[in-house]
């Protein structure tokens, strides 16, 4: 894999750094996760959808992150190709099932925003299952087709140009035709990026549509407060995938933008997301406060 460049004095730092990083995602996206599956009042349409978050979270950082800092403490940044080809099979699945899920949550505010009287016989326990099925069969489909377009191949190179593996990277390392993976490749990104780009843009001007008609001030600020924090988040993440992945198609783009995109989006985005949905939402937030008073607080020793 490409170089880190990291001078002797600066390994154990990036070493600690990387691990600390990756130990508070983990602690962070279970948190969220194990709050909402423990706490049957946060068991609504909004809260189940967001469960599929830190899964994708926690996907993402172990896929990358252990190999990532092992890779910075044994000064050797070689990787097999079958532990490269399920590397970059993982961080798709965990980019394409963020993107979706967020699709998904941008969905439910709509329908609470612009159909409340409707919202409870729309987002029922079989909407909810339908929306989890989706989203996971579809991305496994997808991504499973992706990678595995990839397996007919014999590599002839031997130098990824990122920073972890991914499909395009894998790609360079072909001699022979490529252009059945890269049509395909290019579907798969109008496909989820456009197409859940498309919902976003159609629930947002439907739910702007609606906040500024309504007569209740608070009502109104609070729906356009929770609907801007949810699309900073999806735009984040989408301009990076979008970034990382059509780069790739041209020689002029800078290789350290590049790389830079792609760090972000298994870095930032697993960090980014339990911060603002488990601090910003108000329920949740509350709801982590008594698990840790009922369960720290009370496991202290009283003197």
């Amino acid at each position: 894999m490409e170089s880190l460049a990291l001078s002797p004095a600066s390994v154990y730092p990036a070493f600690l750094f990387g691990t600390l990083t990756y130990v508070f995602i983990m602690f962070c996206n279970l948190l969220i996760f194990t709050t909402i599956v423990l706490n049957k009042r946060l068991h609504k349409p909004m809260f189940i959808l967001l469960l599929n978050l830190p899964v994708s979270d926690m996907i993402g950082a172990t896929t990358f992150f252990p190999q990532f800092v092992t890779s910075i403490i044994l000064q050797n940044r070689s990787i097999s190709y079958t532990a490269c080809f399920i590397q970059a099979l993982l961080i798709h699945i965990y980019g394409t099932a963020s993107l979706l899920s967020l699709t998904a949550m941008a969905y439910d505010r709509y329908v609470a925003i612009c159909c409340p009287l409707r919202y409870n016989s729309i987002m029922t326990q079989n909407t909810l299952v339908i929306i989890f099925i989706f989203i996971w069969i579809v991305d496994l489909t997808l991504m499973l087709t992706l990678l595995g377009l990839l397996s007919r191949f014999t590599i002839c190179r031997t130098n990824i140009v990122d920073v972890y593996c991914n499909n395009p990277s894998l790609l360079k390392l072909v001699c022979e035709d490529r252009s059945v993976n890269n049509y395909y490749g290019l579907f798969t990104i109008v496909l989820i990026q456009g197409g859940s780009l498309l919902v976003i843009m159609y629930t947002y001007i439907q739910i702007l549509l609606t906040c500024l008609i309504t007569k209740q001030a608070d009502a109104r600020g609070k729906a356009i407060q929770t609907c801007a924090t949810h699309l900073v988040v999806y735009l984040f993440l989408e301009i990076n995938a979008a970034v990382n992945l059509i780069s790739h198609r041209f020689e002029n783009v800078s290789p350290y933008l590049r790389r830079a995109m792609g760090v972000a989006i298994v870095v930032t985005t697993p960090i980014v997301n339990p911060l603002i949905y488990g601090l910003k939402t108000k329920e949740l937030r509350q709801n982590i406060m008594s698990f840790f008073r009922r369960n720290v607080c009370s496991a202290q020793p009283r003197t």
